[in-house]
């Protein structure tokens, strides 16, 4: 059982070999075989069990994604293993494949093709595993995915675009891993939404999580155990749940996000206008020095060698009685 599947033309094609056997031939023997042989049938591994579309590979010690698994399977369980990475295309075979479980290995590194192929997933369960990072690519392949199970991981962020790639998303589950804050707008593409896990993880109470606050706060149904959801930092609010703290604790955020907005566009624009002082200076001290040159060309200067004016007309100046010539050794010419 599970080894196979199993045609109603078995029988006859048992009679048939039996006709051949005796020594029965001819053209009928050949078409029939040709008519009546099924095709290949999917294998099942020899350390899975098989039945009815389901493959389970539970509680079998894998280090990987076992190899010639059926192509029509509907779900296949591998969890309860020793299965550490997840190479290009494990499942590049099971297009079909609609629930795949891989809950409570030892994952710590998914390849960004890891789920190629699975266009028909709808549920996915990578809980309880190493995972510190899912990236956005990972999921691009499951566009239909419906419950998508990461809890109990080392997952410190989740960047929006990992949910942007799944719109059909209804359970999400992130609980228990080491997530501090969440991007404002991560949920907002999620229109489908109706189960939402995040206790068991070190929330920081402060400014950031305003966002996420006021989101909880106006979607409260869709949170499963909201009180469970506690703040870690700072420590004046340890243990404390984040829905408790009230809205009225974050009024001075605006204030402080005002400051820092405006320390950031004096951070940017000071820098920016030394420079284009810089270049502004650069720029007109060259029309300057364009500008004389210009005019030197125009109007040169006269020649050194060229007595001034002023000079030709009036000659040399005479020499005074008591001028200060006597001072320099020189002798003042006597009266006549």
């Amino acid at each position: 059982p599970g080894r196979g599947i199993w045609s109603p033309a078995a029988p006859l094609l048992g009679l048939l070999c039996s006709l051949s056997m005796a020594g029965w031939r001819g053209p009928a023997t050949l078409l029939a075989f040709l008519l009546l042989c099924p095709l290949p049938s999917p294998c099942c591994p020899a350390v899975c069990r098989c039945s009815s579309g389901e493959v389970d590979c539970s509680y079998r010690a894998l280090r990987s994604v076992p190899e010639n698994l059926p192509t029509n399977a509907s779900a296949l369980w591998l969890g309860y293993n020793h299965i550490a990475v997840l190479a290009a295309r494990s499942f590049r075979s099971q297009q079909a494949l609609q629930n795949l479980s891989l809950r409570s290995n030892v994952l710590v590194s998914i390849h960004s093709q890891a789920l190629a192929g699975l266009g028909a997933l709808r549920e996915l369960d990578l809980s309880n595993n190493y995972l510190t990072v899912l990236p956005a690519e990972t999921v691009l392949p499951l566009p239909g995915l419906v419950t998508l199970n990461v809890g109990a991981n080392k997952l410190g962020q989740l960047p929006p675009e990992v949910l942007e790639a799944l719109p059909c998303l209804q359970e999400l589950f992130l609980h228990s891993n080491a997530l501090r804050s969440l991007h404002a707008g991560v949920f907002l593409n999620l229109p489908a939404l109706r189960s939402l896990t995040l206790q068991g993880n070190p929330w920081a109470c402060t400014c950031e999580i305003q966002p996420l606050f006021l989101w909880l706060m106006g979607n409260g149904d869709k949170i499963q155990e909201e009180n469970l959801i506690l703040c870690r930092f700072p420590e004046h609010l340890n243990q404390y749940p984040l829905l408790a703290i009230g809205n009225e604790s974050f009024s001075h955020c605006q204030d402080s996000l005002l400051h820092a907005q405006d320390y950031a566009f004096f951070l940017l624009i000071g820098p920016a206008s030394f420079v284009a002082s810089i270049l502004i200076c650069l720029l007109l001290g060259s029309l300057a020095v364009a500008y004389n040159h210009l005019l030197n060309e125009l109007y040169p200067p006269p020649s050194s060698s060229t007595p001034a004016p002023d000079q030709q007309q009036m000659g040399t100046a005479p020499t005074w009685p008591g001028s200060c010539q006597h001072l320099r050794g020189e002798r003042p010419p006597s009266a006549s």
